[in-house]
C-alpha cells in the first residue's frame, strides 16, 4: 500500500489526513517553498518528472515556487489559428462529461453536482445539456494557464475549501472538485454564450494566483493566472449546442479515459 492509498483508505490515515488538508498547512509549505534554499529542490525535481529546463525561461527564478510555475517559450504552446476552435486553456489530463441532471461523472466513483460545484442553483441550470471540461494537472505538468475563448468577464468567485490531491485515490473517496478550495470566472462569450472557467486547488497548493479576478473584456490566448506547487484541475463549463468535440476526446471520456493535452490545442470547435 503507497502513501496516498494509506492516507485516503484507512481509519487511521484518514485522521492523518484532516490536517493535511487544511489551509494553514497548505499555506505554510508554499512559505517554504518561496525560499531562497528551495532552490536545491529544483534539479531532482526536473530529473525525476522529465522536465526539459531548456524549454523554459528562467531568468527570474528565485525559488522551487519560481520555477514550478516557471513560462514556457511560447514557441512551445502554439494556440490553433482557426476562428471556429475551442482550445485547451492547460497541459493536463482531459476528460469532457455531458451534463445530464444536473450530474457530472468525474473518475471512478467520484460524482459531483453543478450546482455544489458552482454554489449557485440559477448559473448551474444553464448549463443543462451542455459539456463539463475536467483538466487534471500533475507536477510533471505546465502550471500556466490561459483564457479558453473571448468574452466579458464577471469579479473571480472564490470559495474556500480543503486540498485534496486530485489523484485517483482520491476521487474514489471524496467528491473533491466540490470540497477543494477554487475560484472561477464567469464568462461571456459571443460564440459560445454563457461559460465558466474555474481553477481548483489541490493538496500542498496554497494559492490559486489570477492575474485579472476583476470584471472585464478577456481575450482567447490571454494568460489567466498560474497554480503554485502541487497537481490541480482545471474545469470548463459550455452550454448545450455550442460545440462539436473533437473526436479523439469524445472516444476517449465515452471510455471513461482521459486525454492528454497541451494548451492551446484544440478541443472543440464551435458549431
Amino acid at each position: 500500500m503507497n502513501g496516498l492509498d494509506f492516507l485516503y483508505k484507512t481509519n487511521i490515515g484518514r485522521i492523518i489526513l484532516k490536517p493535511l488538508t487544511l489551509k494553514p498547512l497548505s499555506e505554510l509549505s508554499g512559505r517554504i517553498l518561496d525560499s531562497r534554499p528551495s532552490m536545491l529542490l529544483i534539479k531532482p525535481f526536473a530529473e525525476a518528472n522529465g522536465i526539459r529546463i531548456e524549454d523554459y525561461i528562467l531568468d527570474d527564478v528565485r525559488s522551487f515556487n519560481d520555477f514550478f510555475c516557471r513560462k514556457i517559450k511560447s514557441e512551445l504552446r502554439p494556440l490553433s489559428p482557426r476562428e471556429n476552435a475551442v482550445i485547451a486553456p492547460c497541459d493536463g489530463l482531459l476528460k469532457v462529461n455531458r451534463i445530464t441532471n444536473g450530474m457530472v461523472f468525474s473518475v471512478k466513483q467520484s460524482t459531483f453536482t453543478i450546482r455544489s460545484l458552482l454554489r449557485d442553483k440559477k448559473l448551474a441550470e444553464e448549463f443543462e445539456g451542455g459539456y463539463c471540461f475536467v483538466y487534471r494537472l500533475c507536477v510533471n505538468h505546465y502550471h500556466r494557464y490561459i483564457y479558453f475563448t473571448d468574452g466579458m468577464k464577471k469579479a473571480d468567485r472564490r470559495i474556500r475549501g480543503f486540498y485534496h490531491t486530485v489523484r485517483p485515490v482520491a476521487l474514489e473517496e471524496f467528491p473533491v472538485f466540490t470540497e477543494n478550495s477554487r475560484q472561477y470566472s464567469i464568462i461571456d462569450s459571443k460564440e459560445l454564450g454563457r461559460c465558466v472557467q474555474m481553477e481548483v486547488g489541490a493538496m500542498l497548493v496554497g494559492r490559486i494566483v489570477n492575474e485579472k479576478p476583476i470584471a472585464g473584456r478577456v481575450y482567447r490566448g490571454e494568460e489567466k493566472g498560474h497554480f503554485e506547487y502541487g497537481g490541480s484541475t482545471i474545469i470548463v463549463l459550455v452550454p448545450k449546442d455550442k460545440i462539436k468535440l473533437r473526436e479523439e476526446i469524445k472516444v476517449k471520456s465515452a471510455k471513461g479515459e482521459e486525454f492528454p493535452i497541451k494548451m492551446g490545442e484544440v478541443v472543440a470547435e464551435t458549431v
